[in-house]
């Protein structure tokens, strides 16, 4: 079957939510993978960080395999022999006491949602059905009808109504306007400490450090959406650590699954999970033993230290080479750790268009919001291919920055 002959055969039976380039993945090693008429491509998303540790990485496929032959689901209506291993290595990871697992990064924010929600009623003694989230314009968290309730996003949100309420939304990185918005009704403040689909947007310098001093202030729950920066994709093993902050409340996703099976979490102290008692949240599949084995390995990768390193010290490599590069066309480079984006000036091609010439020199990359360019290779990279995908990246932007030749 040809690449256009699959991507029909897709169209004809598969819901149209995405648009993706068109290319067919068939298999996957490192950070490399083939598609279906054998063609091979740098991976430069990795699944939006799902695939930190690159394509059938040895050690989480071997901890998958081993559990896939025990026991893969037995539902929380029993305990199971991973569960325990994997909440204590991961609250150890995140500096928390506890876990809450459940598998896709809605799930867990949304369970972040109802635990801020009920700490505010049980812990703060906010006003029953009162209570208030602030969140950060421009902010993705999912796609789950609350959570698209306080997107600011036309495309994720519109025609999805009637919205829930009890969200607040200030500007990103706006000290005073977050400050101006909390009341006594406040339970929480849900942040991106690096904004993913946004585009690879960072905070200002300090901004972090004082909505962590700011919340601990007004008895407000930090919670900070680590499911894109978290796992060493930012140069750190969370975003925030690279300033030093530790939220009240964690939610983590993609990576934590090793890009083999939908694993996430919530980590908290137990002055705030302990509000969830039996019965009052949960999931089948979250927890289950193959989800746990592999979670395990993939804390396991990082409590070396090694991983974040790298991805530290090729992202500052990464950012050099291309703003060094006095690209055309293009209005800004941001990034941190091996996660970065490119954003166009909007008068020559879209993302979408960059994305597709690149696609054609063997990069696959991902526009968002028509004039950005997101990059996130798997942490494994190596060097040299990280630096050939560099030139490329340099050698397209180069030739039509401004839609014309140089």
């Amino acid at each position: 079957m040809s690449t256009d002959q699959a991507i029909a055969f897709e169209h004809e039976h598969c819901a149209h939510n995405y648009h993706p380039l068109p290319v067919v993945i068939h298999e996957g090693d490192g950070a490399w993978v083939t598609d279906i008429e054998g063609r091979r491509y740098l991976d430069m998303l990795s699944a939006y960080s799902a695939i930190n540790f690159g394509h059938s990485n040895a050690v989480l496929i071997a901890a998958a395999e081993a559990q896939l032959h025990r026991i893969t689901l037995t539902s929380r209506a029993f305990h199971n022999d991973q569960l325990g291993e994997f909440c204590s290595a991961l609250a150890r990871l995140a500096r928390h006491d506890a876990v809450l697992p459940m598998n896709s990064g809605a799930e867990a924010v949304e369970t972040a949602l109802k635990l801020s929600r009920k700490w505010g009623y049980e812990k703060k003694g906010v006003a029953a059905d009162r209570a208030e989230i602030i969140v950060c314009a421009g902010n993705f968290h999912g796609r789950t009808t609350t959570i698209i309730s306080f997107s600011d996003d036309p495309e994720a949100r519109e025609h999805y109504g009637p919205y829930t309420p009890g969200f607040v939304t200030v500007p990103y990185g706006d000290i005073d306007a977050l400050s101006a918005a909390i009341t006594e009704n406040t339970v929480a403040f849900l942040v991106e400490p690096i904004q993913g689909e946004a585009g690879v947007v960072l905070p200002p310098t300090g901004f972090l450090r004082a909505a962590r001093a700011l919340c601990s202030e007004r008895n407000v729950l930090f919670v900070a959406d680590e499911i894109q920066a978290g796992l060493g994709r930012a140069g750190a093993t969370f975003a925030c650590d690279l300033v030093d902050v530790q939220p009240d409340v964690r939610i983590l996703g993609k990576a934590l699954g090793g890009g083999i099976i939908p694993v996430s979490a919530v980590t908290a102290d137990w002055d705030v999970l302990s509000v969830i008692r039996p019965g009052q949240h949960g999931s089948t599949f979250g927890g289950n033993p193959l989800a746990a084995a592999v979670g395990i390995a993939v804390v396991a990768l990082l409590e070396t230290g090694e991983v974040q390193e790298r991805s530290k010290r090729l992202g500052e490599h990464v950012l050099a080479t291309l703003r060094g590069a006095n690209l055309p066309g293009v209005k800004e480079i941001r990034g941190s750790g091996l996660w970065w984006a490119i954003e166009l000036d909007g008068t020559g091609r879209t993302g979408r268009e960059v994305s597709l010439e690149l696609l054609a020199r063997g990069i696959l990359a991902k526009d968002t919001h028509t004039w950005t360019i997101r990059f996130a290779p798997p942490l494994v990279v190596c060097e040299d291919d990280l630096d050939s995908a560099l030139t490329t990246i340099v050698d397209v932007l180069s030739e039509q920055g401004n839609g014309s030749a140089p």
